[in-house]
């Protein structure tokens, strides 16, 4: 809620279009991105199962593989939408898009960040689980 009630206004005077337009696109982005997540997971998990490999572990590379295909997958839905409901070209659409990505990247990092320093994790519950491996 706080990264809509940021982004809406933002978004509204970059694009110059008006808040409760823009504001309505971010929440249908939203909600797509968190119904997208879901069947997303799901398939790639099941996909993990079918390939023999275990679900609970995730070396990096399929971490970013699992990332960039899933934002892939959110870019080819969004672009359309953002296209028709602003009414402007794909292209700038795309362009749209990115930014919208941009923002919430940015938010993301400052959010957690800022939600570490209120709520640390206490130290008790972390767990050496090796020379160098935390839990």
């Amino acid at each position: 809620m706080i990264g809509l009630a940021a982004c809406a206004p933002l978004a509204s005077w970059v694009l110059d279009k008006g808040l409760a337009q823009v504001g309505a696109l971010s929440i249908v982005l939203s909600l797509t991105a968190m119904l997208l997540n879901y069947v997303f997971n799901l398939i790639f998990d099941t996909m993990l199962v079918r390939l023999g490999r275990p679900v609970n572990v995730r070396p990096t590379w399929m971490r970013v593989l699992h990332a960039t295909l899933f934002e892939a997958s959110l870019l080819i839905l969004a672009v359309p939408v953002v296209a028709w409901w602003l009414d402007m070209t794909l292209w700038i659409a795309f362009l749209t898009d990115i930014g919208f990505a941009l923002f919430f990247l940015i938010y993301a990092f400052v959010y957690n960040w800022v939600y570490d320093v209120v709520f640390p994790m206490p130290v008790q519950s972390v767990v050496r689980v090796g020379k160098d491996r935390f839990l």
